[in-house]
């Protein structure tokens, strides 16, 4: 039963990122120490997507930016569409459906997946519902979408691939999923003629985008130890393509550089993190399941840099800002830190509310949007500090 596979979602996270054990505490989070700002940071507009009396979490209902708007959706069937350069409400509609998976933004559609198994597509031009299906099980990823496919993920361990005309059904792609499991699903990746993804099982699998056939599957970190909980070794979020280059990381197993048209590890160390990667020309960065951010060398995963300033914080993952060349994550008390690309030290922080942050903080440009687990969304401007002075 999936029920007994996601085993109470909270105490499976806690005791992974703690890494609690019958002999030892868990690990506190790290005291913020003052910051001297290399970064001048300024929120620009704030807006709301209503979630009153929902559960405060949003593992997967985070923001998408489709042109010059922002998409946003709540628990409770709220969706909305904002102007990017202002904030300012396009349009609003409510849904009456339990909302868990989104937003996806691309080719006119808005995509939100939701916890009864059913997968919504708005108009992005006025919100209006162009269609709706049902789908094989909870929605705890956005979809992925181009012109010609939707790759959706489902706590079930199937991937589909689904028309976005009408919604149909083109094909459906499945790996076994454990008996026990983070709860949250990877997020499909469309590279090319290729949909790639990762699986609770520590699998990548890449499919054809034409039918479904498998072309190539990869074990990165075949399970162990004794218990149930530390075989734990899932992949709960995207890959990332770059070139004809992949790379994952997953929990309690391996970051890994994969071959695109083979699946051939290239190169891999040991590595637990629940967030996915970011890349940047030739440096990939993720936040590890204590809250470390590290920077590795793409090519041969070779370690630049370790920040552990933010250790147990729950943080999200990195986003990348090139125009400030700096990095940006946010943490469990809605604080937003900034650190430089080049070394990891810490360029500024700004508070996005007293509220947890989930989802990764978006980078449009010199923005950085943010959305806490209340639904408040902040839009900040990010600026050199010498270049604000002037």
């Amino acid at each position: 039963m999936r029920t007994l596979r996601h085993t109470i979602w909270m105490l499976a996270l806690l005791l992974a990122v703690a890494a609690c054990s019958k002999d030892k505490e868990i690990d506190q989070p790290a005291k913020l120490t003052p910051v001297t700002a290399t970064l001048h940071v300024a929120r620009v507009w704030s807006a709301t997507v209503d979630d009153k009396k929902a559960i405060p979490l949003r593992l997967a209902l985070g923001i998408s930016v489709d042109g010059d708007r922002v998409y946003a959706a709540g628990h409770k069937g709220d969706v909305t569409a904002l102007e990017l350069a202002s904030g300012k409400s396009v349009w609003r509609v409510r849904l009456k459906a339990p909302l868990s998976g989104g937003t996806a933004a691309g080719a006119g559609l808005v995509l939100i997946g939701t916890s009864d198994g059913r997968l919504f597509a708005l108009d992005a031009g006025n919100g209006a519902t162009r269609w709706w299906v049902r789908v094989s099980g909870e929605v705890l990823a956005p979809a992925a979408i181009s012109e010609h496919l939707i790759a959706l993920r489902t706590v079930d361990g199937k991937l589909h691939a689904l028309s976005p005309a009408d919604g149909h059904e083109l094909w459906v792609q499945q790996q076994q999923v454990p008996r026990l499991s983070l709860r949250g699903t990877a997020r499909p990746v469309i590279a090319g003629d290729l949909v790639l993804c990762g699986f609770d099982n520590g699998r990548v699998l890449a499919v054809s985008a034409a039918d479904g056939a498998v072309q190539w599957e990869a074990n990165i970190a075949p399970p162990h130890g004794r218990t149930e909980l530390e075989r734990m070794d899932d992949i709960d979020t995207a890959v990332r393509v770059a070139g004809q280059d992949v790379y994952t990381v997953g929990f309690q197993g391996k970051v890994a550089m994969l071959a695109l048209d083979t699946g051939q590890v290239w190169w891999s160390h040991d590595a637990s993190s629940y967030r996915s990667l970011t890349l940047d020309d030739d440096t990939l960065y993720m936040a590890t399941a204590d809250g470390e951010i590290a920077a590795l060398r793409t090519r041969t995963g070779a370690e630049l840099w370790r920040q552990k300033a933010l250790l147990h914080r729950g943080l999200t993952e990195p986003a990348v800002m090139d125009e400030a060349n700096a990095l940006v994550a946010a943490d469990y008390q809605g604080y937003v830190h900034f650190l430089d690309k080049a070394t990891g030290a810490l360029a500024a922080r700004v508070s996005s509310g007293k509220v947890r942050v989930s989802t990764t903080p978006l980078v449009v440009g010199d923005l950085v949007l943010v959305v806490n687990d209340r639904g408040q969304i902040s839009a900040f401007r990010v600026t050199p500090l010498a270049v604000a002075r002037k």
